[in-house]
C-alpha cells in the first residue's frame, strides 16, 4: 500500500541543489514534511544553508557546500550522500541564476552569458550526470527533477541567455530519459512561471507584492500569485512514487501564463489580418 498522502516521500533520501533559499528551500522543507528520511541542502550560501538545515534538524537534514559547475565536487556530493544516508532516491536539480532583463540579442553581454550558461546549462548537466551515475551504481530506481522555466516554452526579446539556458534543460531531459529509463531512473522537468523568490525579486521587482502585480495580468488563473511552495509541491510529486510511471515530461506551473501568451499572440495576428482586409 502507498504511504499516507502526507508521507509520500517516507524513507527516501533526497538532494536539493540551490536548497538554501527560494524554490529550493521550499522543496527541502516540504520533502522533510512528506517524510523523507534525509534531505541534503546543496548551495554556496553557507549561512542560509546551515540555518535551514538546523531549523529542520540535523537528524534528517544536512548542508553540503557545493558549486554545481564543479563536477568533482558534485561527484563527491553524491558519494557523500549515498555513504552517509545509505542511498540516493531523489535529486532535485534546482540551482540556477537569472540574467539582467537588458540581455537582448543586440545588447548581449557575453561575459554575463557565459556565467548564466555555465550555471544553468553546465551545472544542470553535471548534476544530472553524477546523480544518474550514482543511482545506476546503487541500483536505485530514482527520480531526477530539473527546474526549467516557462522561458523554455515562450519567447521573450529580453533575457536571451537565460531563455537559451532553460531551452537547454528541456533538451537535456529529452536526451536523457531514454537512456536513464533503461536503468529504471526517471527524469522530468518542472517549469515555473514568474515566482516570488529572492533571486527573481532582486532582478525584476522591489518586493513580492510588486512581482505579483507585474505577473498577474500575464496569467489566465486569477486571484493568486505563484509561490515557491507551489513549485515545490510539483517537485515532491515527481520525486514520489505517485509519479512512478512519469518520465521525460515538462510540467509547466504558471497559472496558464505560457498558453495565455500564445493565445494573445494569435489574437493579435488574427486582428491584424482582419484589419488588412478592410
Amino acid at each position: 500500500m502507498a504511504p499516507p498522502l502526507n508521507q509520500k516521500l517516507q524513507g527516501k533520501v533526497a538532494v536539493v541543489t540551490g536548497g538554501a533559499s527560494g524554490i529550493g528551500e521550499a522543496a527541502v522543507r516540504l520533502f522533510a514534511a512528506y517524510g523523507a528520511r534525509a534531505v541534503v541542502i546543496v548551495d554556496i550560501q553557507d549561512d542560509k544553508g546551515h540555518a535551514v538545515a538546523d531549523s529542520i534538524g540535523s537528524d534528517r537534514c544536512s548542508y553540503f557546500q557545493c558549486d554545481v559547475t564543479d563536477e568533482e565536487k558534485v561527484r563527491a556530493l553524491m558519494d557523500w550522500t549515498a555513504e552517509t544516508y545509505g542511498g540516493l532516491d531523489i535529486v532535485f536539480s534546482n540551482a540556477g541564476t537569472i540574467s539582467p532583463p537588458n540581455q537582448s540579442i543586440l545588447e548581449l553581454d557575453l561575459a554575463v552569458y557565459d556565467r548564466v550558461m555555465r550555471i544553468n546549462a553546465r551545472g544542470m548537466a553535471v548534476c544530472v550526470k553524477q546523480a544518474a551515475r550514482k543511482m545506476v551504481e546503487l541500483g536505485t530506481r530514482g527520480s531526477i527533477v530539473c527546474t526549467a522555466s516557462t522561458a523554455a516554452t515562450i519567447s521573450s526579446p529580453t533575457n536571451v541567455d537565460y531563455t537559451m539556458s532553460k531551452h537547454a534543460l528541456i533538451g537535456l531531459m529529452n536526451s536523457s530519459f531514454p537512456t536513464l529509463g533503461e536503468h529504471g531512473i526517471r527524469i522530468n522537468c518542472v517549469s515555473p512561471g514568474v515566482t516570488a523568490t529572492p533571486l527573481a525579486i532582486n532582478v525584476w521587482a522591489g518586493n513580492a507584492e510588486e512581482l505579483a502585480k507585474m505577473s498577474e495580468p500575464l496569467m489566465c488563473l486569477k486571484g493568486a500569485a505563484l509561490k515557491a511552495e507551489n513549485v515545490a509541491e510539483v517537485a515532491a510529486f515527481l520525486g514520489s512514487d505517485e509519479s512512478a510511471f512519469i518520465t521525460g515530461q515538462n510540467l509547466v506551473v504558471d497559472g496558464g501564463m505560457s498558453i495565455h501568451a500564445v493565445i494573445q499572440t494569435m489574437t493579435r495576428a488574427a486582428a491584424a489580418a482582419a484589419a488588412s482586409q478592410l
